[in-house]
């Protein structure tokens, strides 16, 4: 058997049992989320998949969306326009957190935390708020070989308790780094999170990454590969909030996770790693998801410091 697929159905096996955490409850949809589910997904640069688990088991991106929305306002906009808004420093605080904004420049300092991912999402282009919904799909359906979708009930639970959220975008035009429609906004951001994939299509996306921006199977490019190291480059700074350190320092690959127990790694020109499991800890991580990408980027040799 392939060395990968005998390490991760190891990793399965291993922290199956580890029961600490619970799902994300802020959101009540993700609450109702099975603490039991786990899987693990590998796809190499050539396309070539390894699984275990619940690897068909959907979920919402949550926050992993957060790289591919910012690679679509690189493509349209280019660096400077978009870093005059939304900065490239890690903040230190957690992904919801405003205090930044207040007490230093105003202006969110990186596109991975909510403030700046709100930013990101207003700029997206398009006549309508359908049309601008339309892109967003059309642009992340690039990386996978099918089309996809938005899970209406994440989404409207999103939109009825995001009370915080209402509160940055308020900020951040109080502040004057957009002046987008917020409820419109805010809308387009909701539904970025609530886009449903399985571990499969999530490793997929991050394999398309390691090949500098071609979708392995396709072929087609679905980011242009210039701009595939600006969104690695702070998802390795700032992709896993205010754990960031302890990840490059443990892991040591770009990574980014999503409050609905997902974390996708790439590691350049090899490989793209997803792992699900809902019961996260204090900080928004999955619990059994930092265990795995611990143990894989030791047993495989993965860190780029190594």
């Amino acid at each position: 058997m392939n060395q990968i697929q005998e390490v991760i159905n190891k990793l399965l096996e291993k922290y199956r049992s580890l029961e600490s955490g619970r799902p994300a409850s802020y959101i009540p949809e993700l609450a109702k989320a099975n603490p039991k589910d786990f899987s693990i997904a590998v796809v190499t640069a050539e396309g070539e998949v390894y699984k275990a688990g619940d690897h068909t088991r959907p979920f919402s991106m949550q926050s992993t969306s957060k790289p591919f929305s910012y690679g679509m306002i690189l493509e349209d906009f280019g660096r400077d326009f978009i870093h005059a808004k939304v900065g490239v420093e890690p903040t230190g605080e957690a992904f919801n957190s405003i205090v930044e904004l207040e007490k230093h420049t105003n202006r969110p300092f990186n596109p991975m935390i909510n403030s700046g991912a709100i930013v990101v999402s207003g700029l997206i282009k398009g006549e309508t708020l359908q049309e601008r919904q339309i892109n967003v799909l059309a642009r992340f359906s690039k990386y996978l070989t099918h089309d996809m979708m938005v899970d209406e009930k994440i989404y409207l639970s999103e939109k009825n308790t995001a009370h915080r959220n209402r509160s940055i975008a308020h900020l951040l035009r109080h502040f004057g780094v957009f002046d987008s429609d917020i409820e419109a906004t805010l809308d387009i951001y909701f539904k970025q999170c609530s886009i449903m994939v399985n571990t499969v299509d999530l490793a997929m996306m991050a394999a398309t990454l390691a090949n500098g921006g071609k979708q392995p199977i396709t072929g087609e490019i679905a980011l242009k590969k210039d701009y595939v190291g600006d969104m690695l480059s702070l998802m390795f700074t700032c992709g896993m909030y205010d754990s960031s350190g302890e990840w490059a320092y443990s892991v040591g690959i770009p990574a980014k996770s999503g409050v609905s127990g997902a974390i996708f790694g790439v590691v350049p020109g090899k490989l793209g790693i997803a792992v699900y499991s809902p019961p996260i800890d204090e900080k928004g991580n999955s619990i059994r998801g930092l265990e795995v990408f611990k143990d894989l980027s030791r047993e495989l040799n993965l860190s780029i410091f190594r």
